[in-house]
């Protein structure tokens, strides 16, 4: 009997080895939100994540979803152990996953991480207030999307009383910044939510211009959109992930959402005026990762 017992502890001590061998065998997964076309998000992130390879020494691999909640759960599955995420899904992340904020881009030309949401319509209707756009219809990004869903939501309802869905007479959600833009030039709605960083870099494409594309209002400044890791990744891993992301400019050309020079660390504490807007206007997880 006591040799049985030996050896069943024997081999589970034995598959707990191989499990966890295994799982540090896989290969590291960086999760990229779909805030703008999936196949331009991986492009751009291709630089930073050959310099990751070289300098962690492992492979590591890109992760899309449809949606930004299909990123979120997939670090809450350990899926994903890097991720780029816009503030608010930073914060949802940080409460499903145990997300990390480590670092930030720095815009060219810029000493500050931070970015606006705007709201836009077509330029030819003349629109000045978001009071004007009162019963119209709006597309806003994603629920979970800083810029495209929690800010525009809290300006509307700043401005108007009402929640975005009771004000608008009819609202939906694009999917994505570009999708949103695409939606007011076109006009199929007669506004949409996006931010400062799409709308130039789709001005820039000639995708929209400002004959087609009016900003209505823009917000107060937001903090930058974090790259995460785990909490639970190994000490070691994350202080490599950390030290290569915020040197990386001293190697490469650095890329990321929008045109970058650098990255600089941030920490939890950063990302408190998020928190602060979702408790303000009583929004559950339920709300933000429909």
């Amino acid at each position: 009997m006591y040799l049985k017992r030996t050896l069943s502890a024997s081999a589970l001590l034995l598959a707990l080895t191989l499990t966890a061998a295994s799982a540090q065998a896989r290969d590291i997964v960086m999760g990229l939100i779909p805030a703008e076309n999936n196949e331009e998000m991986i492009q751009k992130f291709e630089p930073m994540r050959l310099h990751l390879e070289k300098k962690l020494g492992e492979k590591v691999k890109v992760f899309t979803a449809t949606d930004y909640a299909g990123v979120i759960e997939a670090m809450k599955k350990k899926r994903v152990d890097i991720a780029w995420f816009g503030p608010l899904s930073y914060y949802l992340a940080e409460q499903e996953a145990g997300a990390v904020a480590f670092a930030v881009g720095i815009r060219e030309g810029s000493n500050s991480h931070t970015y606006k949401s705007i709201i836009i319509a077509p330029c030819d209707e003349g629109i000045k207030s978001i009071m004007e756009l009162k019963g119209k219809s709006a597309a806003f990004v994603d629920p979970a999307s800083t810029s495209g869903g929690l800010m525009p939501t809290y300006m509307v309802k700043k401005e108007t009383g009402m929640m975005p869905q009771q004000f608008f007479g009819k609202f939906a959600y694009a999917g994505s910044h570009d999708a949103a833009e695409l939606a007011v030039k076109n006009k199929t709605v007669d506004a949409a939510a996006d931010n400062d960083i799409t709308y130039g870099r789709m001005l820039d494409k000639g995708l929209i211009t400002k004959q087609t594309n009016c900003i209505v209002t823009e917000s107060a400044p937001l903090p930058g959109s974090p790259l995460v890791y785990r909490g639970d990744l190994p000490s070691e891993l994350k202080a490599k992930i950390r030290d290569a992301i915020l040197n990386a400019h001293n190697e490469i050309k650095v890329t990321g959402y929008g045109n970058l020079s650098h990255y600089v660390a941030v920490g939890p504490q950063d990302y408190q005026m998020i928190r602060d807007m979702v408790k303000e206007l009583g929004l559950q997880k339920k709300d933000l990762l429909k």
